[in-house]
């Protein structure tokens, strides 16, 4: 019997089996993110597209849902994948910099665009669908059984949002913590500093992150953030043993009963109506990846709360994050800043920097890391980019304070 194949008899050893791989530690050195897109027809937003469309425009590059047995990746590396709604993303390799990172996203983004743009298709600038409504366009087992377990939220979530993931080795034993609640305390104000879905099906929200708005009403035992104790394995494990399966894998369909949980899986050793065997690792692992939390930890942690930006401007929130986690003081003095909106995350989705708390801590950060943007190993020209984007972002001038050298303030 495989490693995976192993039962789980007690929500005790499931906690353990998390505990143990959730962080890997070790130096902080490398650096991935995931870049989704609405996609629409040129000249023609609101129209709806096609699996068939898609598939054409991507080639070999197109994803497995795609019907392609064999995707190749883009040339720098980068994985496409689909989302339900037609949402294409960029899944790059792990980089060993920022800097290579960029290089190799850029290149990615530049091929993607290109294969796109022959078919008359664009990408889409917004973190959620400025013009349709949404409409779920891939059919797998996983997808469909979303569909039905999800209300009006949910099916918003997976047929119209788009967002912007950047991961981060989890770092040294005794910085973990404070990497984790940084990424955490910091995210309202970076959530509204770089929020891009306003406009939704042709009309205003009212919420400067309608993206984060339909997250937020999905069940928030499986999107709310980790509760935040001195122990931050433990609260992830207990989180995902305690929320509801999403689905149950099955020969036929993979609906899961409502509300039951990963624990009740294991401790009665069966699905009611769906499966009579207990679970292994192998569904543990499946179901940590059902669970959609502002941050989630898979070994290193995954920032899930940026909206997708527009075109190349993707550096920005990516950077700001960078030199934030860049060095132990830099970290604990951004902490101090994040405060005033830590917590505040309906706030930041709603109002953005119009909340005067959410203002206070976006402006701060966007300054302590403008000041260390030199730690991220970006080119200059590149600095000079993101101190722009940040600046304007903001309402205010930014731009020469990233000349300033001599780390935190």
């Amino acid at each position: 019997m495989g490693s995976t194949d192993r039962v789980l008899r007690r929500s005790a050893d499931a906690i353990e089996h998390i505990s143990g791989i959730c962080f890997k530690t070790g130096p902080p050195r490398r650096i991935g993110a995931e870049l989704e897109w609405t996609t629409h027809r040129a000249g023609e937003p609101s129209a709806y597209l096609r699996p068939a469309d898609l598939a054409a425009a991507l080639g070999e590059h197109a994803p497995a849902t795609l019907g392609n047995t064999a995707p190749v990746p883009l040339p720098a590396g980068g994985a496409v994948t689909l989302e339900p709604g037609g949402q294409v993303e960029i899944s790059s390799t792990p980089a060993d910099s920022l800097a290579a990172l960029h290089t190799a996203i850029t290149t990615d983004h530049a091929v993607l665009a290109g294969l796109l743009a022959r078919s008359g298709i664009v990408l889409g600038d917004h973190g959620i669908d400025p013009e349709r409504r949404p409409r779920r366009i891939l059919d797998t087992p996983r997808y469909a059984a979303m569909h039905r377990a999800f209300d009006e939220a949910g099916r918003t979530m997976m047929g119209s949002t788009a967002g912007l993931q950047v991961c981060f080795d989890a770092g040294e034993p005794g910085s973990v913590a404070a990497r984790w609640h940084l990424l955490h305390e910091a995210g309202p104000a970076l959530l509204a500093l770089f929020a891009t879905s306003r406009r939704h099906a042709g009309r205003d929200t009212g919420w400067a992150s309608a993206r984060m708005a339909a997250w937020f009403g999905i069940d928030q035992r499986r999107t709310a953030p980790v509760p935040a104790t001195g122990d931050p394995a433990g609260d992830w494990a207990r989180y995902a043993v305690e929320a509801p399966l999403l689905c149950v894998r099955t020969d036929d369909t993979w609906d899961a009963p409502p509300g039951t949980t990963l624990a009740d899986w294991i401790e009665t050793g069966a699905v009611p109506g769906r499966t009579g065997r207990p679970p292994t690792l192998d569904d543990l692992d499946y179901h940590l990846g059902t669970l959609f939390p502002p941050v989630r930890p898979r070994g290193y942690l995954e920032v899930r709360y940026l909206d997708a930006q527009p075109g190349d401007e993707w550096i920005a929130p990516a950077a700001v994050l960078t030199a934030l986690l860049a060095a132990d003081p830099v970290t604990d003095r951004a902490r101090e800043l994040a405060a005033p909106a830590a917590g505040r995350w309906q706030a930041a989705a709603r109002h953005g920097l119009a909340d005067p708390d959410v203002h206070r801590s976006a402006a701060d950060l966007a300054d302590l890391a403008c000041r260390n943007l030199d730690r991220t190993g970006l080119a200059a020209p590149v600095r000079d980019l993101v101190a722009g984007i940040v600046s304007r972002r903001l309402g205010q001038d930014l731009h020469q304070r990233e000349r300033i050298r001599g780390g935190i303030r």
